[in-house]
């Protein structure tokens, strides 16, 4: 394998992943913009919108006839949160030339183009989306953000994250506000779109069995020769910026439900980027697995708890501790979390606790080129990211991590808010 970029124009980039490891050719577009609540709605709403038509194919069943006359190519479109910044999602997978008759040998480019015509060539009626579509999405997005009750342990850790960033982009709910979905329609729509493809960061990927042509083809495309050099409209990582609190926000909530949900945001003030290996590690031993403190503590040896782990979110260097109760054990179980991150201050865990983190943490990193969209996905994160690390590099930042790194970081972790929810 083998990884590439190339700044196509200032804030387009091109990155190339050369792999023979698959038949098949990943192409994605990703379009990152600074998530404000004036435009988290549309977004969203464009990200389903764009799937609908394009100039030369008018409808979704245009769009997937021409994906099976791609030998069945898949064409599939998502919506992303990434620290401060919503990221519209477009991929196509297609069979690579090399495993089709030589007479049709050009499925990577036609691929290619009909990608970048979806994304940057709409299906536009008279200056505008196509109403009956705008509308038909508007309801898809409504049922989405309704829906957003029905996964109680989704909702939990969304409400928390919700209370811990009140009034920053982070707190944002990904697909946006029903109230904002009424003053949306097809022109002001499509006038929005513009802004967006004009003032976005844009990134396309090409992972597969590719050569030295592909650069050429992206840069001699209509629609990116159209593209306009930017300042991309997107927010950098930065932990010094985050907002922390010194006192815990209690949120209790009621809806109508059998098992009790607690979340407890932590705040993990990190002094430097570099910190992240030693926090991915210190959650692992916390919460990240089968054998971790919580889930030993508070699960197995107290049988409070039917759930009981934590997930690292580095981006916005929080940890995330979930448990799933019994209602009235509310107490209970928060006072045995408490202890393990008090016991965690301490340096109340192993050696073998650490190795078995490690060993653990790097057989996951090594498969990250097992999928072509999970190694896509690991790039474009380091796209977003402060500091650039090949996979090996990755490897021995965890490998170098000791006891003396971990218990830094775990007293300089803070509780942030403790969220319920009960009936």
């Amino acid at each position: 394998m083998k990884y590439k970029n190339y700044e196509i124009k200032k804030g387009v980039k091109l990155h190339e992943i050369r792999t023979d490891k698959f038949k098949t050719n990943f192409i994605a577009i990703f379009l990152t913009t600074a998530l404000t609540r004036e435009n988290v709605t549309k977004n969203a709403l464009i990200s389903s919108v764009l799937r609908r038509g394009s100039k030369n194919m008018n409808t979704q069943e245009e769009i997937s006839k021409n994906m099976e006359e791609m030998y069945g190519a898949s064409f599939d479109c998502g919506l992303d949160k990434m620290g401060d910044n919503q990221v519209l999602k477009f991929y196509i997978e297609t069979i690579n030339d090399n495993f089709v008759p030589q007479n049709q040998q050009n499925i990577l480019k036609t691929s290619l183009e009909k990608l970048i015509e979806i994304v940057f060539d709409p299906y536009i009626e008279n200056n505008s989306f196509k109403e009956e579509y705008v509308e038909q999405e508007k309801i898809n997005i409504q049922r989405r953000i309704e829906g957003k009750i029905d996964n109680k342990a989704k909702y939990a850790i969304e409400r928390c994250i919700e209370e811990m960033y009140k009034d920053q982009p982070f707190g944002l709910f990904k697909f946006g506000y029903i109230e904002d979905l009424e003053k949306i329609n097809g022109k002001n729509l499509y006038e929005y779109y513009k802004e967006l493809i004009q003032n976005c960061k844009i990134d396309i990927f090409i992972s597969g069995i590719i050569d030295d042509k592909i650069k050429q083809e992206v840069q001699q495309n209509e629609s990116i020769n159209n593209l306009q050099d930017r300042n991309a409209n997107y927010i950098a990582p930065n932990i010094k910026t985050k907002s922390k609190t010194k006192n815990e926000n209690i949120v209790t909530e009621s809806m109508e439900v059998t098992q009790g949900k607690l979340i407890l945001g932590l705040d993990v003030n990190s002094e430097n980027e570099e910190q992240r290996y030693e926090t991915l590690i210190y959650n692992t031993i916390l919460g990240g697995t089968a054998n971790s403190k919580m889930f030993q503590n508070v699960r197995e040896k107290e049988h409070l708890a039917y759930v009981a782990g934590s997930s690292y979110l580095h981006q916005k260097d929080n940890i995330f501790i979930n448990v799933g109760i019994e209602i009235e054990n509310y107490e209970k179980a928060l006072e045995i979390t408490k202890k393990q991150i008090e016991d965690m201050k301490k340096g109340d865990f192993s050696e073998e606790d650490i190795e078995n983190s490690k060993k653990g943490i790097i057989a996951t990193i090594k498969t990250i080129d097992d999928e072509q969209h999970t190694e896509l996905t690991y790039y474009f994160g380091q796209e977003l990211s402060l500091n650039k690390t090949s996979i090996d590099e990755y490897i021995e930042n965890i490998q170098k991590v000791n006891k003396e790194d971990i218990i830094k970081v775990a007293q300089n972790v803070s509780i942030n808010t403790i969220y319920f929810l009960k009936n």
